[in-house]
């Protein structure tokens, strides 16, 4: 259903889609007659009283105006600025229209004022849209749609291969993949610049598009608990944003909660009695029982004064940098990780 009031709000950690949501609200407004200008701004550099001048005008000739604002959470950030920017959708002429992008990340809680900003859209009969990062095959059936959009011939494995190696495989909920679609898409292009004339084949993909795996601490914390060594290690060389106390800290409080689990395991409590006993949700409880397994309590003892050197071996160096931090969390991973029947 096409929105009765010339206004658009849309949100999610698709960029792609976020970014391009405007279109069909653009077309809608144009009625069949000459496009509308688009101006785009940003809530960081625009105020209230801009965005209202901007639209207020309605337009004698050829087309009207699109004002897309992207990030619009610094004109809301108080209610006088709130009560400005709502006088503003009342001021969209007719011809003009009003369209908000903000995009998320998945893992941070949204502020209640664009919460109210999105329900003002909505209320004055604007369109509201979601746009979620499609992941897995999801992503796949995405690039494939994308490729038709653009008359690519692209195979559904090359676009699986496609999907994999711009990070879309990976389940944790703390990876950002706003720009995985603007990626994905990015990428499509340059291998539709290779194959002119062909389709393209998974054997392309692995030639042209390198792995850009997105790091995660959650997946990390995984590959640890099920001793995975050799992809904890390669996880861990893409947590560099992630400060090395901090690590270390995840790392302790993940082989903390193993220790528990597994002494529990050890006594014949039930896995489903982990949900009670240590406070836990069910499907935490259920990936640390399988963690756990992978272990046994002098093993997993071991880990942890592994970690106590691996502390102290970082705090104890300034020099070195990086390399000094690979290298000190690679050991531990080698020596406190690895299976003994794989050293």
């Amino acid at each position: 259903m096409p929105p009765t009031a010339p206004l658009g709000y849309y949100w999610g950690d698709d960029a792609y889609g976020v970014n391009h949501a405007p279109d069909g609200l653009a077309v809608q407004l144009a009625e069949g007659g000459p496009p509308l200008e688009r101006l785009r701004l940003t809530g960081a550099t625009t105020s209230a009283a801009e965005i209202a001048e901007k639209v207020a005008t309605a337009t004698l000739f050829g087309g009207g105006t699109l004002v897309v604002v992207s990030e619009p959470a610094p004109l809301v950030v108080s209610k006088p600025l709130a009560a400005a920017l709502a006088q503003a959708l009342e001021a969209v002429a007719t011809g003009n229209g009003l369209a908000f992008l903000d995009s998320v990340d998945g893992t941070a809680r949204r502020p209640a004022s664009l919460e109210n900003l999105r329900n003002a859209v909505a209320a004055a009969g604007g369109e509201v849209r979601e746009f979620r990062a499609p992941t897995q095959d999801g992503m796949a059936h995405w690039i494939v749609d994308r490729a038709h959009e653009r008359g690519i011939h692209i195979s559904a494995a090359a676009a699986a291969e496609l999907a994999r190696r711009v990070g879309a495989n990976v389940r944790e909920r703390d990876v950002d993949r706003r720009r995985q679609g603007e990626l994905a898409v990015a990428e499509l292009e340059k291998l539709a610049l290779y194959r002119l004339d062909g389709q393209i084949v998974p054997e392309d993909v692995k030639a042209l598009v390198a792995d850009v795996v997105p790091g995660s601490t959650w997946a990390f914390l995984d590959a640890i608990g099920l001793r995975r060594a050799a992809e904890a290690a390669e996880l861990a060389e893409r947590l560099d944003d992630v400060p090395a106390p901090l690590l270390v800290t995840h790392l302790h409080r993940r082989v903390k909660q193993l220790i528990e689990v597994a002494d529990l395991l050890g006594q014949g409590t039930p896995a489903r009695e982990l949900v009670r006993t240590l406070k836990l949700n069910p499907y935490v409880a259920e990936k640390l029982a399988e963690q756990a397994r992978t272990w046994t309590l002098p093993e997993l003892d071991a880990a942890l004064d592994g970690l106590l050197e691996l502390d102290a071996t970082l705090k104890g160096h300034a020099g070195g940098g990086d390399l000094r931090r690979r290298a000190a969390v690679s050991l531990w991973i080698a020596e406190k990780v690895r299976r003994p029947s794989q050293r």
